[in-house]
């Protein structure tokens, strides 16, 4: 991967937990806000959108089975952030909304959140 890559979960889904309900992820919703704030930093990440349920064979291609949480950034190839949460085979990746957000800044000029 050339530039980092953002996971975050489509809005809408069903958890069959829940019958009857659609949802979305509170912590991909303030992270698409984010990015619509900013639309001309948005096109410097490669942003999936996928669907709620597991496997998420696209995230486990990159960070294996055990790493599906998201929100997820991963990390360029070869790139580490003092952000980073985790690695899988090498590979640097960010699962945790607050620290994604940090990332977003550090790696991308995107504003940091007031205090």
């Amino acid at each position: 991967m050339t530039c980092d890559r953002l996971f975050l979960l489509r809005p809408g889904f069903e958890d069959p937990a829940y019958l009857g309900q659609r949802f979305f992820c509170s912590h991909c919703a303030l992270i698409e806000g984010v990015l619509a704030s900013f639309p001309a930093l948005a096109e410097k990440l490669d942003i999936a959108r996928i669907a709620w349920p597991k496997p998420r064979q696209a995230v486990i291609e990159l960070v294996g089975e055990e790493n599906q949480w998201l929100p997820l950034l991963v990390l360029a190839d070869g790139a580490t952030s003092p952000h980073q949460t985790g690695s899988h085979q090498g590979r640097g990746f960010i699962a945790d909304k607050d620290a994604i957000l940090a990332a977003l800044s550090e790696r991308h000029g995107f504003p940091v959140p007031h205090p």
